[in-house]
């Protein structure tokens, strides 16, 4: 008898394993296959920043994204805040201060720059595990572990609607901070004009290597 309710456990454990199985290789689907054929993005978003139960005031703008790792932020709250990737640099600009940091894509730990892996060749198994499958409203989050222990979050959850798009990003970083993004007005294939993606320091600003800052502030 006991050998027969083992059975039965496994049996179901079996199912369930496979139907949340059958959820994250649908969802990381609708949402590659909607992506990779993508050339170009414009998404306004909500921004919520909290490091270590400290939350900072909400900011809010738009994203626009095009592949090869490019993207800007215009910020209308706080205004005058843009970020910019080039696919090689990134450039953090805030009008208040008049100041410029600029860091190598390949060495930011800024939050905001993997989200340039939407567009591309998006390919979620290889860059993270540990799938998990959630109820949400008006879609399913997908909760996901970075492969690569060397990036600056440990986790994310992406809330995916019926149609692949991504509505909200939630990034749990190692540092204890979570970031969580609201999308809407997502825009395929807009017109994009290249420019947009060039930074031009202002007159007069303050230009930071933030590499070599926080080198220096490591040291001391």
């Amino acid at each position: 008898m006991f050998r027969v309710a083992l059975l039965l456990v496994l049996g179901v454990s079996a199912a369930f394993a496979d139907a949340a199985s059958g959820q994250v290789d649908h969802l990381i689907k609708q949402m590659q296959d909607r992506y990779n054929s993508t050339r170009t993005l414009s998404v306004r978003f909500v921004e919520n920043y909290e490091i270590q139960g400290h939350r900072r005031p909400q900011e809010a703008g738009t994203l626009t994204l095009r592949k090869q790792g490019k993207m800007r932020w215009d910020y209308t709250h706080p205004a005058g805040k843009l970020f910019i990737s080039d696919g090689k640099n990134v450039f953090l600009y805030t009008a208040k201060d008049n100041r410029v940091e600029k860091v190598p894509l390949k060495d930011t730990e800024d939050m905001r720059a993997p989200l340039a892996f939407l567009l591309g060749h998006l390919d979620m198994k290889k860059e993270f595990g540990g799938f998990q499958v959630h109820a949400g409203e008006g879609g399913a989050w997908l909760d996901a572990l970075p492969v690569n222990g060397r990036v600056p979050y440990e986790k994310v959850r992406m809330l995916i609607a019926p149609d692949g798009s991504v509505r909200e990003l939630k990034v749990m970083g190692r540092d204890q901070s979570e970031i969580d993004y609201s999308f809407s007005d997502e825009q395929l294939n807009p017109r994009v004009n290249e420019a947009m993606f060039h930074f031009q320091i202002p007159p007069g600003a303050e230009v930071v290597d933030a590499v070599e800052f926080k080198a220096q502030q490591d040291a001391q």
